[in-house]
């Protein structure tokens, strides 16, 4: 009888023996912590009283609808942190290569990073999925109904899944909320010409929700075949971890590196999200101060009404006036239905010209009256719309050099009035994503790094999934697509287990594959239950 132990009984003895998980917090953590709220909300506190200083007094009522919005908005992202950003440092841990205390704290910071630094892209890119009529009426009982609806769902299925240990995707789940509301919009406002959702965009981040995973578990599975033929004299890195024997000091490096790049492309990308509904909500309860970019100067204002006029030109130059009133209707119509008809360009080259001479007569965005704001806004944004359907449709008349130029710039300047981020909101889902990581990351973290394969991760598996994991997320960042941190990391493991013949555990692979597969449909249906519910109620 062979007495030496097999691969699989090696690797669970180094598992068991490994306390690096359960590795207490230090006493200095929790004052830190406080402090760190404390400070915080009082910033925010400040920023906020300053923003809503220049707008009239807002009532009762509105206080509480906007507080309550701000804490189930920041209370997703909470728990997208401690959902989500868990996967970021599994590999360190079981790996050995930093404490869990110091992981998770590490990874919540660069969490904050990358929310501080992300471009608003995304945030935005969310927004789009969701139905024209009722993010042109955010204010209305209708939009409030919107924004509950797909925060609550979306905690409510995170939760669950994070309870039971399960690695979903907060992205899939966010995607899966907006869906169903958009679904239900449709089923009751379908004979008033509701659009439902904009199943173009949906389909482009369909494609960036199912193609990542695939990417994460090919190249991971690659780049540790790669690592075994050129490291193969390094037998220690494709051996599993020795108790709390930390790697060898490149392999920690680039381990920290690759758990540093994840939590910060994971804040710069799904932070977004956060934001993004965020300013749904500020701007249909606080439209004054927060549907129009504050910030802009007169010289951004005179720039853009000049670029106004010169685009009119260029899309139909011999565009007569249209009532603002039949050239809104024109465009919505086309939006929402996608059929180009003849008076659809006309009617954007008017309602283009007449935004920059309404833009044009103030000095100061800050003196637009009330009444107007939302007016303006809306515009503006079925102007982008509208422009980047007809882009894609080629739809356009045809443009030399310069007149592209022009119409770009302009575009640019639209969405500069729009697509805005104020850095409290960034430091409000900072906070949300950083204190999540921190708080609830175990349950997921033992369940990628003991229960995906049958052997304990090596410290090269643990290397490749972070490495691809973070090229991932970064290059979906950098063009504007939302991806699945837990989607792709948990695929790249599994993608170095098969490289490395560990062997997967099938019965938590099906777990995992059947909770990703069951996400789209039960936050469809929850989330379209309770926006009808809701519509009762507001």
């Amino acid at each position: 009888m062979n007495s030496n132990p097999t691969p699989v009984d090696s690797a669970h003895k180094s598992t068991t023996k490994s306390t690096n998980v359960h590795v207490p917090t230090p006493k200095f953590f929790m004052p830190v912590f406080l402090t760190i709220i404390v400070s915080t909300l009082i910033y925010i506190g400040f920023q906020l009283s300053a923003d809503l200083s220049h707008v009239p007094a807002l009532s009762m009522y509105s206080v509480i609808l906007l507080a309550t919005a701000l804490f189930i908005a920041l209370g997703f992202e909470f728990v997208n942190g401690f959902h989500d950003t868990a996967n970021a440092v599994a590999t360190v841990i079981y790996t050995n290569a930093l404490s869990a205390p110091v992981a998770v704290m590490w990874a919540g910071f660069c969490n904050f990073l990358g929310v501080m630094v992300a471009s608003g892209a995304v945030a935005y890119g969310i927004i789009a999925l969701l139905p024209v009529e009722l993010i042109m009426n955010v204010g209305s009982g209708a939009g409030f109904a919107m924004v509950f609806a797909m925060l609550i769902a979306a905690i409510v299925w995170n939760l669950g899944t994070w309870f039971f240990g399960i690695p979903a995707s907060s992205s899939h789940t966010l995607i899966g909320s907006i869906l169903g509301v958009g679904i239900m919009n449709y089923l009751l406002n379908s004979g008033a010409g509701a659009s439902g959702v904009d199943m173009e965009q949906v389909m482009k981040v369909g494609k960036a929700l199912l193609f990542s995973p695939l990417i994460g578990f090919a190249f991971a599975a690659i780049l540790f075949f790669l690592v075994k033929k050129i490291f193969k004299k390094q037998m220690e890195l494709f051996q599993p971890p020795e108790g709390n024997k930390p790697p060898p000091p490149l392999i920690r490096a680039i381990l920290i590196f690759t758990c540093t790049g994840v939590s910060f492309a994971h804040g710069s990308n799904d932070g977004q999200k956060g934001m993004g509904l965020i300013m749904l909500i500020l701007i249909g309860i606080v439209p004054l101060a927060y549907s129009l970019n504050k910030e802009l100067g007169q010289n951004h204002i005179q720039s853009f009404q000049q670029l106004s006029t010169q685009t009119a030109d260029v899309i139909y130059p011999q565009h007569a006036d249209m009532p603002d009133e039949k050239a809104r209707q024109i465009i919505t119509s086309y939006i929402q239905t996608k059929e180009i008809t003849p008076e659809v360009v006309p009617a954007l080259a008017s309602l283009t010209d007449h935004l920059g001479e309404r833009v044009g007569q103030y000095g100061n965005l800050k003196d637009v009256p009330e009444a107007e704001v939302a007016e303006m806004r809306n515009d503006m944004y079925l102007s982008t719309t509208s422009f980047k359907r007809l882009d894609k449709a080629n739809a356009l008349p045809e443009m030399s050099e310069e007149q592209k130029k022009v119409v770009k710039s302009y575009r640019s300047h639209l969405d500069s009035f729009l697509q805005y981020i104020p850095t409290w909101v960034k430091v409000a889902v900072a906070l949300a994503l950083g204190l999540g990581t921190m708080v609830g990351w175990k349950r997921i973290v033992v369940t990628v790094g003991e229960r995906i394969g049958k052997q304990h991760m090596t410290y090269g598996q643990g290397m490749s999934a972070e490495l691809v994991a973070m090229s991932t997320i970064a290059a979906a960042d950098g063009l504007g697509m939302p991806v699945s941190t837990t989607h792709v990391l948990n695929s790249a493991v599994a993608g170095t287990m098969v490289a490395n013949k560990s062997g997967l555990n099938f019965q938590m692979v099906r777990t995992i594959l059947s909770a990703w597969i069951f996400t789209l449909p039960a936050t469809i249906c929850l989330s379209g239950s309770l926006f009808w519910l809701f519509l009762k109620v507001f």
